[in-house]
């Protein structure tokens, strides 16, 4: 049996610990880069340094025979065939290389197309040009992995490739401090008026007494959306001396305690920042949360970077800011179009314009193609899975009886998420009757990517493991007691800062997903388009108030749910669930509050 090398055993351990390279170069005390090295094969590791590791192996009782077994079929020539379909550095193709018996095709090297080469094709490794649909997987009947070099993968159908028992992979987190990075630089020139300077400098004039800039020290700085990137960000920030404040229901307290962040709502994190940086992403939530309205009650003069989505920002309402100098400048790499035609802020000499290079960096695009590479190697050696976007582990059949508990799952979670209580610490999810007998890792995730919808690069693989990032807790309860039909339940818990909230559905009809609780009120209301979930104390009038303001602004109704709780004998508190055929405008929910008796109206969109 060949024995695993250390950079071997790292990748396996890693992967069993959920640790990213950072946190295990923490744990044996050495640079991050030399774990990256180690795991490339580069370099020996000093004695004390596999000490530690064996060490923390015997804690965690990791054991690497099932490796190794895959590990000696290799190394007796198994052979591979890996097709990147895109230019690659020669560093990511060196990975492949070095693998004895494996073919590796270039992309100058596919002289009878890319579906000719996948005829008999292990691995097929793209970057964004490629459309590894259906299709083209038909044609590849020995695939077992695509890799992404990147983040997105909208050019790969991932679900045609779980049904085909593909694994798809990208490499999320990788460009995240080349983002950050950029992030300060744009803060720093719009401190400094870097680019004014530049410009009347090329133009032969000494505009020195104009141009007086102001520190970063002593300034607040906002974070909206603490994933990969805003933790990067705020990690280079604090040696500026700068007041650290960020809002993300999806980040714990502990992981902004240790970043040295004070958690803030969104309303407080818009009031008290100098600079204000987006890390979000593009959500129906997200989606304008920087208009008119929260302009407005932002402090006068603040500099907002916008390294994230166009979108995010309404673009009219930051132009008229700025040109009011409520805003003192705007550094904006992303756009609503890309790219942008004729944008009014060209004209703004208080805005930095650039054209989405946040992520693109030498170094970022070679630590993409690298990861990949090393990511797909390590799942054909060993059969370990990084960073996947589908979990092809199920059969065709029983992927086919969990796909609407899947869907109710993600479902369920999104409810939550917009309905419930925000500042989530903990999570449980109890399995009811049918569900309690079956694969549920694919509806535990589902579940929680609803629950983190919003943020940053959250998918049905890897939810989990952002959950724990953030210092979630998540735990599994299998209830068997209850069989087939309606009693197939499913059920999530959510423990957050402010409270318990809680929320149980199912499936009827085989396709239709039912609310059937909610924080202890039975109900039933479809999990599905555009809901209105009102609160109220359980006085005569309040439903017909609510209908008669909808119907007043236009608001047509598709379905009305009731529900209330009981005190002993006495009703206190009324659910209502309200399906409608168009999202509730902003103007229709400050008509609600008008009705004395209504605790709180929360729009729900799920689709």
């Amino acid at each position: 049996m060949a024995e695993l090398t250390f950079g071997e055993k790292l990748v396996v351990a890693r992967r069993k610990l959920d640790l990213y390279s950072y946190q295990m170069a923490e744990l044996l005390g050495v640079h991050p880069n030399s774990i990256t090295k180690y795991e490339r094969g580069e370099g020996k590791p000093h004695a004390a340094v596999v000490r530690m590791f064996d060490l923390l192996c015997e804690k965690h009782n990791i054991r690497f025979e099932e490796f190794e077994a895959g590990s000696a079929t290799a190394a007796k020539g198994e052979k591979m065939k890996i097709v990147l379909a895109e230019k690659v550095s020669p560093s990511t193709l060196a990975v492949f290389q070095a693998e004895p018996g494996w073919e590796v095709l270039t992309h100058d090297q596919l002289k009878d197309g890319l579906p000719a080469a996948l005829a008999d094709a292990d691995a097929l490794v793209v970057r964004s040009a490629v459309q590894a649909d259906d299709a083209l997987m038909e044609r590849a009947p020995k695939l077992r992995v695509i890799g992404r070099a990147g983040v997105g993968v909208d050019n790969i159908d991932a679900e045609a490739a779980t049904r085909r028992g593909v694994v798809v992979m990208n490499t999320p987190g990788a460009n995240a401090v080349a983002v950050a990075e950029l992030t300060i630089g744009l803060m720093l020139a719009l401190a400094r008026r870097l680019p004014t300077a530049n410009a009347t400098m090329h133009a032969g004039k000494w505009e020195k007494k104009s141009l007086q800039g102001s520190e970063l020290r002593g300034k607040t700085l906002g974070i909206l959306g603490m994933g990969r990137i805003g933790l990067e960000v705020a990690r280079r920030a604090r040696a500026f001396g700068v007041e650290i404040i960020g809002s993300d229901p999806f980040v714990s307290a502990a992981v902004a305690r240790e970043n040295g962040i004070r958690l803030v709502g969104v309303d407080e994190l818009f009031a008290g920042s100098d600079y204000l940086t987006l890390h979000v992403g593009l959500t129906p939530q997200t989606h304008g949360i920087v208009n008119a309205k929260t302009i407005a009650a932002m402090k006068k003069g603040v500099r907002i970077i916008n390294c994230a989505r166009g979108e995010l920002i309404e673009d009219e309402a930051l132009l008229t800011g700025l040109k009011s100098g409520q805003v003192a400048g705007a550094a904006l790499d992303v756009f609503t179009v890309e790219p942008p035609k004729d944008s009014p802020f060209a004209a703004l000499e208080n805005v930095i314009l650039t054209p989405h290079i946040a992520g693109s960096t030498a170094e970022a695009q070679e630590a993409v193609g690298v990861q990949i590479a090393m990511q797909v190697r390590e799942y054909l050696k060993l059969g370990v899975v990084q960073n996947a976007v589908n979990l092809p582990s199920l059969s065709h059949e029983e992927y086919v009886q969990l796909a609407p508990f899947m869907d109710l799952a993600g479902r369920l979670g999104a409810f939550l998420s917009q309905a419930g209580k925000s500042g989530i610490e903990g999570i449980n999810i109890t399995y009811g009757g049918a569900l309690a007998e079956a694969k549920t890792d694919l509806v535990r995730n589902a579940a929680i990517e609803g629950l983190l919808q919003g943020s940053e690069n959250v998918n049905r693989i890897n939810a989990l493991t952002v959950a724990q990032e953030r210092g979630i807790r998540v735990h599994e309860e299998k209830d068997e007691t209850h069989r087939g039909g309606a009693a197939t339940l499913l059920a999530i818990e959510l423990h957050t800062a402010s409270g318990r909230s809680h929320a149980t559905a199912t499936v009827i009809h085989g396709e239709q997903p039912r609310l059937l609780e909610f924080d202890d009120i039975d109900i039933e209301a479809p999990l599905e388009g555009n809901l209105l979930v009102c609160r109220n104390l359980d006085v005569p009038g309040v439903i017909g108030k609510i209908g008669t303001i909808l119907g007043e602004q236009g608001v047509n109704i598709a379905n009305f749910a009731l529900g209330r709780e009981r005190s002993g004998s006495k009703p206190v508190k009324a659910l209502a669930v309200v399906q409608v055929d168009a999202p509730v405008p902003n103007s229709t929910l400050d008509a609600l509050k008008t009705i004395e008796a209504l605790l709180e109206a929360k729009p729900v969109q799920l689709g």
